[in-house]
């Protein structure tokens, strides 16, 4: 009887939205340690990328992805 209350379509977009919710908080982990790893970040700009995924964390994380990319890391190194 409640399997039929809860459509397939339901089922899926229920689904879609849980992942891509765990996605986004993988992705919020990973950009958190990566920024905390890094030797040529001083403490106040680590403290400052912190903050600034926090608050803003769609924008940061995007922010963040393209101004540190792996790239730089690789000429630095």
């Amino acid at each position: 009887m409640l399997a039929t209350s809860y459509p397939f379509l339901d089922i899926m977009w229920t689904m879609f939205i849980f992942f891509a919710w765990v996605i986004w908080i993988w992705l919020l982990i990973m950009v958190l340690a990566d920024n905390f790893r890094r030797p040529d970040h001083s403490g106040w700009a680590k403290a400052g990328w912190t903050v600034f995924v926090i608050f803003l964390p769609l924008l940061g994380v995007l922010v963040y992805m393209v101004a540190n990319s792996s790239e730089d890391r690789s000429l630095a190194a």
